[in-house]
Formats: C-alpha cells, structure tokens, sequence
C-alpha cells in the first residue's frame, strides 16, 4: 500500500471515530448549554454551543492523532516493511535456488564430460591392449612356427646323416665281402641287390 493510500485509510478511521465522539459531546455540549441558561429544553445559544463543538473537537482531533493514529500508521509502516523484508528474502531464496539448479546443471554436465572421457579413455587402452596382445600371440606363433621348423630341418639332417652313415657301413660291409671272397658275377650281383634293398628299407 503507498503512502498516500494509508494516509487517507488513516484519515477515514479518525473522520469516523470524529464524528462518534462529535455526536456524543454535541449532546453533552447542549446540556451544558442549556444548563446555563437556566431553562431545560430551551432554545440552544448556538455562539457558545460551536465554541464548545469546535474546542472539542480539535481535542478529540489531537487524541485521536496521539492515540489512534500515529500507532496505526506505525503499524502498517512496521507490517509494510514486513512484507517488503519477506518479498525480498523471498526474491533473494529464488535467486539463491536459480544459482543452486545452475551450478548443479553445470557439476552435472562436467560429470557427464569426465564419464565420457574415461569411457573413450578405457576403450582406447582395451584396443590398444587388445592390438598388444595380437602381436604377441602373432609373434609366439612366429616363433614357434620358427622353432619347429628348426627342430624339423635338424631331424632331416640328423637323418640324411644317419643314412649316409648306414649306407658307408653298408658299402664297406660289401666291399669286405667283395675282397675277401672271390666271387662270381651272380654272387656280386645278388649282394649288390641285397644291400640296395636294405638301404630302400
């Protein structure tokens, strides 16, 4: 409410409660008038009669103003600056809920950021793990592909060396035979045949 708006809400009250406690003095005014005069129910002397209305009410004015309506005004000042105080705080407990909500949006945003970024960070260390694990395994297979390509040669060498061996034996084994015996030309041959033949075994 402005203050002119109380000011005449002020005003209104006074102008009632003046024209109550006009009435009342009026009447006590008239007697005290008639009383004087000497006579009931005479004619009222109306000089002293709106001397004493126009004392008493600038009285009732005063009283009225010391009473009634300076603590009234107080009081919506005081109730006006009550309810500014709670709109202001109310304003303030908004501005302070607006400010909170942003701040967790914004927290929440940056959490969602990071959640991404340890997600993309987790997938490009399993991939890289992964590609590191693939190259090993492809390297031990290399290396035992390697190995036992080693082993096979080194049997198939220590094989053909083997049969090199057996079959020098065996042909110095015939060569004795050959020497110590002279013998004819089926006996040579069927030895020869016999010693091709062990050796294909």
């Amino acid at each position: 409410m402005s203050q002119r708006g109380r000011d005449w809400t002020g005003a209104i009250v006074c102008l009632v409660a003046l024209l109550l406690a006009g009435s009342a003095l009026q009447g006590a005014g008239v007697a005290w008038a008639a009383a004087e005069g000497g006579h009931e129910g005479g004619l009222v002397n109306l000089d002293k009669s709106l001397i004493v209305q126009v004392v008493n009410f600038l009285i009732l004015l005063f009283i009225l103003q010391r009473l009634l309506y300076k603590p009234f005004l107080a009081k919506m000042h005081e109730r006006t600056a009550a309810i500014q105080k709670a709109l202001e705080e109310a304003q303030a407990a908004r501005a302070e809920a607006a400010r909170q909500r942003e701040e967790n949006e914004a927290r929440l945003r940056a959490l969602h950021a990071e959640a991404a970024a340890i997600r993309t960070q987790a997938l490009k260390e399993a991939a890289e793990e992964r590609a590191r694990l693939v190259d090993a395994a492809r390297a031990e297979s290399q290396r035992l592909i390697e190995s036992a390509r080693a082993q096979m040669e080194a049997d198939v060498r220590r094989a053909r060396d083997e049969l090199r061996r057996e079959v020098a034996e065996l042909a110095t084994a015939v060569a004795e035979k050959l020497i110590r015996k002279s013998l004819r030309d089926e006996e040579h041959r069927r030895i020869l045949a016999e010693a091709i033949a062990k050796v294909g075994d």
